[in-house]
């Protein structure tokens, strides 16, 4: 049995990959990738798995019908379980220097994506993001909620792919019965983030290590809700196992100002560094918090408090600057 994980060579889909690997001992995963933000690197463990394999190869012109695909043969001669889609740029930097491959991410590589589920007859968890909500007016948020998304702002080339790509999952739900799930993924954070990734807990981290100002844009009032990288993959495991066809939040509800998290960074890395405020950036959400009832009722919930997983990251990433 194969389990294919897109995107799979970026931050939570190589850890994705290596959970599913030491979660079922008897099935194959298959990663694939484009590099355009992931990287090798994050494959170093899995690549020890003599069930695992990578392909570097785009979403967007991905079809198993092709007789030169190089995964064609493999595909056709074993039975695919799922396909984990979390194949886009993800962190502002990369989606607004990459538009509109982020857009074409989730639209035609999500139809190649459904098209194949629907060619090979198995399952789609497709990661879409909290992004979905927008600048949202009620907190917290369930997934009920539809949003306050501004279509043309320079973060709608992500936000709008994500919806789109909802929208045309559960269009093929309606239309062929397919079995497709959608996870909505809260800021997550952990070891593997790049440097540059853009997100603020890297970049807190980076300034804080290097004796650099913090940086933080509008007043630092505004609010996030982190979850561990852990917390995360065993979430989205939870979804596939027990969850049913209609969206999830997965994300740690406990919520913390942006000065709240660099003064936590700054104590952990016992440092002193100024903060700089700059202007907030447009469309950038004022609060963000989940509402998880949904995955309780599955048994999940986040166990990594923030402290520790802030801990395990800044290690991580003090290990990396030795390198």
């Amino acid at each position: 049995m194969i389990n294919i994980v897109t995107g799979g060579a970026g931050f939570l889909g190589s850890y994705l990959s290596e959970a599913i690997l030491r979660y079922d001992m008897s099935c194959k995963v298959i990663a694939i990738d484009n590099l355009l933000t992931g990287t090798r690197f994050n494959l170093i463990n899995a690549l020890r798995n003599e069930r695992f394999d990578f392909y570097e190869c785009d979403i967007r012109d991905f079809d198993i019908n092709y007789e030169y695909s190089i995964i064609h043969r493999e595909l056709q001669s074993e039975d695919v379980d799922t396909i984990y889609n979390l194949a886009c740029p993800a962190s502002p930097v990369d989606y607004i220097k990459y538009p509109l491959e982020s857009l074409h991410a989730g639209s035609t590589g999500i139809f190649n994506l459904l098209d194949t589920c629907r060619i090979l007859d198995c399952n789609l968890i497709h990661a879409s993001t909290s992004e979905v909500y927008g600048d949202p007016l009620v907190n917290p948020q369930t997934e009920s909620y539809w949003g306050n998304v501004n279509p043309i702002g320079i973060r709608s080339v992500y936000d709008e792919s994500k919806r789109f790509a909802e929208a045309t999952i559960m269009a093929y739900r309606r239309t062929y019965g397919l079995n497709t799930k959608i996870i909505r993924i809260f800021n997550t954070y952990g070891p593997r983030m790049k440097v540059n990734d853009g997100r603020v807990v890297p970049n807190f981290i980076y300034q804080a290590l290097n004796d650099k100002p913090i940086t933080i844009y509008g007043d630092g009032k505004q609010t996030r809700s982190f979850c561990f990288y852990r917390d995360t993959i065993n979430g989205i495991i939870r979804v596939r196992e027990r969850g049913d066809n209609n969206p999830y939040n997965i994300g740690n509800p406990e919520e913390y100002s942006i000065l709240d998290l660099a003064q936590m960074i700054k104590k952990i890395c016992k440092t002193n560094n100024n903060l700089v405020f700059k202007p907030l950036p447009s469309d950038d959400p004022k609060q963000r918090k989940p509402d998880i009832t949904r995955m309780k009722e599955l048994g999940w919930q986040p166990t990594t408090d923030i402290w520790s997983g802030l801990e395990q990251t800044i290690e991580w990433f003090k290990n990396e600057k030795k390198k």
